[in-house]
């Protein structure tokens, strides 16, 4: 195990939104007079918007950490060429803050696996370096790597593939799931990184008993500090460690000694579990379950006035959506739950389209069912010679404005102008 001066940190989302930023200012305040920052695209290598992620990045570090990040580019091993390899090779070696984040792990994995990236990260830890890996990053630096897109969106058999093992490199036998809490599915379980508890049991079975399991909460990042020895919480949430059927939960703000991750006990007991409670549809469990919970209290509201043709209500609830939206978005609430919320209100609007659909277009499309079971009621009662039943139901009419016209081929009806 190699001596190290750097720092590593693992980030459970959240890591370009507004509850990292002072995370980020710390992490930049404690290197060296103006440390280069510098952000690695690889995960997000195969996605046609990577440069506009990449962007977004240096834009987000300019105006709420006040700190310039250069990029440094290596979307793909088979389309990079030999220059641009080595330019984004050389930056690397040259940086003293790594930021790597969302994408796909398998994916970075397999690019990163044919190049010196994996070595020049540890060598850069070990000199100072501080990398943090967030999201999907956060996936690949462990013993395994979860392929979430294979399993979650594709459907494959639940397995794990190789990691990059930077933290092995530095004494921890450890596979990193983020998303910890994950609740974007609602009605569905999609925490352990939108495993759900039944296949993630599965998976974690899979893993050798040596193998820990170190789960972090959304918005909320581990800061492992090896040249002090020590580990903080910061953020939101609070992360897990488990092993063998039982963990141990750090919340925000504990520090703790470096060698819980490698076994030691922190001076907490272990505690036998089957998993964490569900919180779906309780309203517990941080940031981002308080905001979906709102969103799923106004789809309520929003049916509910459908379901009793309220159109104030309705209307209301999708005006209140559009601005709870817009202000998740300045607020730089989490990228994937402003896309879950947008999926909702699209749906919202689509229903709201059904309906008008369904609904008649004219006043007279929609009396004209009672109206004419009403009329061959009065012509029952004037074929009886019953003229003030037949006339009670005429005048009923009129007080309606509708208007009854008779004629010898029978009656007719028009709404009084």
């Amino acid at each position: 195990m190699s001596a190290a001066k750097g720092k590593i940190v693992l980030m459970g989302s959240g890591e370009l939104t507004a509850t990292m930023v002072e995370v980020h200012k710390e992490l930049l305040a404690g290197l060296k007079e103006s440390p280069h920052a510098l952000f690695l695209d690889t995960p997000a290598g195969f996605q046609l918007n990577v440069d506009l992620l990449s962007q977004k990045a240096v834009e987000y570090f300019h105006s709420h950490v006040q700190h310039p990040l250069a990029v440094a580019s290596f979307k793909s091993y088979e389309t990079t060429t030999p220059y641009e390899a080595e330019n984004a090779f050389h930056r690397i070696r040259e940086a003293d803050f790594v930021l790597i984040g969302p994408g796909s792990p398998t994916y970075a994995v397999r690019q990163w696996q044919k190049t010196p990236i994996p070595d020049i990260l540890k060598k850069r830890i070990e000199a100072g370096c501080c990398l943090i890996a967030a999201s999907a990053a956060a996936l690949t630096v462990g013993r395994f790597t979860l392929p979430v897109y294979e399993i979650y969106k594709v459907g494959e058999d639940l397995h794990w593939v190789e990691g990059m093992n930077i933290l092995g490199h530095f004494g921890f036998n450890l596979v990193v799931i983020p998303h910890w809490n994950n609740a974007e599915g609602g009605t569905h379980d999609t925490r352990f990184c939108y495993m759900g508890e039944t296949r993630f049991r599965k998976l974690e079975s899979l893993l050798s008993e040596d193998i820990s399991i170190f789960g972090l909460d959304e918005h909320t990042a581990c800061i492992i500090d090896l040249e002090k020895g020590e580990i903080s919480i910061k953020g939101i949430g609070r992360v897990t460690l488990r092993r063998q059927d039982a963990e141990m939960t750090f919340e925000k703000g504990e520090s703790l000694s470096i060698e819980v991750l490698r076994g030691g006990d922190a001076g907490k007991q272990w505690q036998r579990t089957n998993m964490v409670p569900s919180n779906i549809g309780q309203g517990e469990g941080g940031a981002e379950n308080s905001f979906w919970d709102r969103i799923h209290a106004l789809r309520s509201t929003f049916q509910n006035g459908l379901d009793k043709h309220i159109p104030e209500e309705s209307t209301s609830t999708l005006l209140e959506l559009d601005g709870l939206i817009w202000k998740a978005q300045q607020e730089l609430e989490s990228e994937e739950l402003v896309t879950q919320a947008r999926e909702v209100e699209r749906d919202m609007i689509a229903l709201l389209g059904s309906q008008l659909a369904s609904s008649p277009s004219r006043t007279t499309e929609c009396l004209a069912p009672l109206v004419e079971e009403l009329l061959k009621l009065r012509l029952q009662f004037r074929q009886q010679k019953k003229w003030s039943e037949a006339d009670a139901i005429r005048d009923c009419l009129a007080r309606l404005n509708i208007v009854i016209e008779d004629a010898k081929d029978g009656s007719r009806w028009r709404l009084k102008s």
